[in-house]
Order: C-alpha cells, then structure tokens, then sequence
C-alpha cells in the first residue's frame, strides 16, 4: 500500500478522515445553537471521557459548528499551573473579532473591559511592563470586570459579551479543554458566570472538555453545577462505528479491508478512536496490497503497539517519578488480581485502593502523595471515593507487559 497515500491520522486532537459515531453529539449542538439564538433557554455543554475517545476532536467540531452559524468563538486549554484571565481574555478577544464590527463603539467597549479583566491578573500597582492583554489595542475600562474578584469579574465580562452578541444578532461560544485543570476558585466563578447568563437569556454559552471527573470537580465548586451544564460521556465506537472510521478513508483511497481484519482490528483496539488511526496507520504501511486481511493486521500489530508504547503510554509513564510509577504498576497488579479472582473489571481498570495499598505492603495513608500527585498529572482519576482508576485506556495493561 502506497504510505503517501495513508488516510490515517493518529495525532493529539487531529480530526480523523472520518469523524465516526459522533453525529449524535453534533445534532444536538446544533439544537443548542439555533435555540441559544433565538433567545430560548440552554445549558452550557461539558464532555467527558478518557485519553483518546476523541474529546478534543469533537470540542473542535463542535467550534467550527458555531463559526459556521456566525457565531463568535475562542478556545483555550487549561493547565493546572496557570489561571483562567489570561488565556480566557486570549479567547474572548478572538470570539469579539469573529463576530465582526456592525458597531465599532459598542466592540470597542467590550474588548476595553476584556483588556480589564486581563490586566487585573497582574494585580493593583503593577508597572506597565508587568501588565498583560491579548493584543487589544483600545484602552481599558476602568471598573468593569477588575474588582479582582475571579467571580464578580466573570459575570460582568460574559454579560458585557452577551450584551454585544445579542445586538449582533449571533452568539459567542467558548471553549475548554481540558477543563478539569481549572483551578478551584477559577471554576466557582465560571459556573457562576454560566449561571448568572443562562438566567438572563443572553447568547453566550461554555462548551468543556476533560476527564471522567471533571462533573465532580464541577459539583465541588458549586452544587448547582448538576443542573447547569447538560454532560454528555464521550465513550469508545461500537462495532459499526469503528469499522466505518477505517472502512470510509480507505474507500476513498479506493482500498478495502476483508471482514476478518475489520474484526481483528476492533478486537485489538477495542474501539476506541485514537487506536483506530493508530492501528489503521500501520497497517496500510505494510500490508502488501488490498483488500487488507487479517494477516495484515497480524503482522502491523507489533509495529501500532510499539508506536503507541512510545507516544501515548510511554510519554505519559515517563512523567511519573519512581515512585508514582510503583504505584502505577500496583494499581495494574491490582487489578489484575481481582481478574483472577472471578471478578469482573471495567476496561479502564478501577481498583480499590486499599487493594493497591496491600499490594505494595504499605499503608494506605503513606501512598497518599504518590497517588495525589498522579491525580494532579491527570494521569489517574477517582470516580467514586475509595477507588482509582487509570486516565488512559489499556494502560494497566501495558504496564503489566513491560
């Protein structure tokens, strides 16, 4: 098969050539714009989901759904070592220039208090120099959005935003990724904001991504949360699904895979997206010709697995210290003996962590900072109290394997 020609596309975020088993999800955001913009009342919209279900990739759909409606829209990625004005005030300034300029006082106003809102985060007294904004290039309004309140702050910006999208005609969206990182006082004030805006009608929504606890994240920093965003879990492609995200690129490279190497596919990749265009990537790369069979995927199959050992468990597993890689492989022992015990585990391996304790022989309290710390590096998560599971799929067995 002729690599130049090889649909496949296993990268961080990168769309695939066919964006399977997701229409379900699109359909509904387009609801929610078309109401949002018509003054009917939504929620805003949180993903959820593991490594490599493809969350980034449908955030990303989901942004150039809105841009094609007019809307404005921003986006931004969290990172637990940062707060939300910068890169926030970053994606609200590029949301006011999408919805153009029918009126250049009014946008000169909003964009004025964005640049406020940003330059607080360098405090009361700071020089010039210190002080930051987006590349705005009009001046500040000066007690709008800079009290120095994250939360106060937030709901004067989204309604000034939302004020300016409605004479508009339009509606502004934004949208996070990797939300889970946002910081605690940063999250109570972006729920805040999404309330205060659901409340008084105006077109502004919030689209987030992250990890399976993000909605629990979200519950602790306000109980209304629950009610607030509408979670929609961004899981593995069914059977149909996965055979339709190899079946379609190839079609169109006029190539095919037998029935047999679509299920050996599936069965190795379990359907989960990112594996897909990995496998699917390999496998074009050295079957000999097409249809692809079986034997194909049989004799690709070292090659997917080298490749994802390297740039998607092995990245992750290299930035863990040894002893949070101890207990990582505990946690993967763990559940490996509670398979063979009778017990039936869910594919991303939640354990107790008392199990994990009893395997490396120590206290349950003494592995709290390895296990805090691995939280934070998003590279486990708690689902429920007293159990841990693994952030990417298949991980516990690749540990298991080294």
């Amino acid at each position: 098969m002729d690599p130049i020609r090889n649909p496949y596309a296993p990268g961080a975020g990168q769309r695939p050539p066919e964006l399977a088993g997701r229409g379900a999800q699109l359909a509904a955001f387009d609801v929610v714009l078309e109401r949002v913009a018509h003054g009917r009342p939504e929620r805003s919209i949180v993903l959820t989901g593991l490594r490599g279900v493809g969350k980034t990739v449908l955030l990303n759909a989901m942004r150039s759904a809105a841009v094609r409606r007019g809307w404005g829209t921003g986006k931004l990625e969290a990172r637990p070592d940062q707060g939300l004005r910068r890169p926030l005030s970053s994606a609200l300034h590029q949301a006011v220039r999408e919805l153009g300029r029918p009126d250049e006082e009014a946008v000169a106003h909003v964009l004025g208090v964005v640049r406020s809102f940003a330059e607080r985060d360098a405090g009361a007294g700071a020089k010039l120099r210190d002080r930051w904004h987006p590349g705005i290039d009009v001046a500040a309004v000066r007690g709008r959005a800079d009290s120095g309140d994250i939360e106060i702050d937030l709901v004067e910006l989204f309604t000034d935003l939302g004020g300016l999208a409605a004479d508009c005609g339009r509606g502004i969206a934004v949208f996070v990724d990797e939300m889970q990182d946002v910081g605690p006082d940063d999250v109570s004030a972006l729920c805040a904001a999404c309330h205060e805006i659901s409340q008084s009608g105006l077109p502004v929504i919030v689209v987030g991504a992250g990890l399976p606890h993000l909605p629990a994240v979200l519950s602790a920093a306000k109980s209304y949360s629950e009610r607030l965003f509408a979670y929609q879990r961004i899981d593995r492609l069914d059977r149909e699904n996965a055979d339709l995200a190899l079946r379609v690129p190839a079609e169109a490279e006029e190539a095919a895979y037998d029935a047999e190497a679509l299920a050996a596919l599936y069965a190795a990749t379990g359907g989960y997206p990112y594996f897909i265009q990995a496998y699917g990537k390999a496998v074009w790369d050295l079957a000999p010709r097409s249809p692809i069979t079986a034997a194909d995927v049989s004799v690709a199959a070292p090659e997917a697995e080298r490749e994802l050992a390297v740039g998607f468990f092995g990245s992750r597993y290299e930035r863990a210290t040894p002893g949070e890689r101890e207990y990582l492989r505990a946690m993967a022992d763990a559940a490996s003996a509670l398979t063979e015990g009778g017990a039936t585990l869910d594919d991303i391996e939640s354990v107790p962590t008392a199990d994990v304790a009893a395997v490396l022989d120590k206290k349950p309290q003494s592995l709290s900072p390895a296990r805090d710390a691995l939280l934070k590096k998003g590279l486990i998560y708690s689902g429920e109290r007293g159990r841990i599971a693994f952030t990417v799929p298949h991980f516990g067995a690749f540990l298991r394997s080294r």
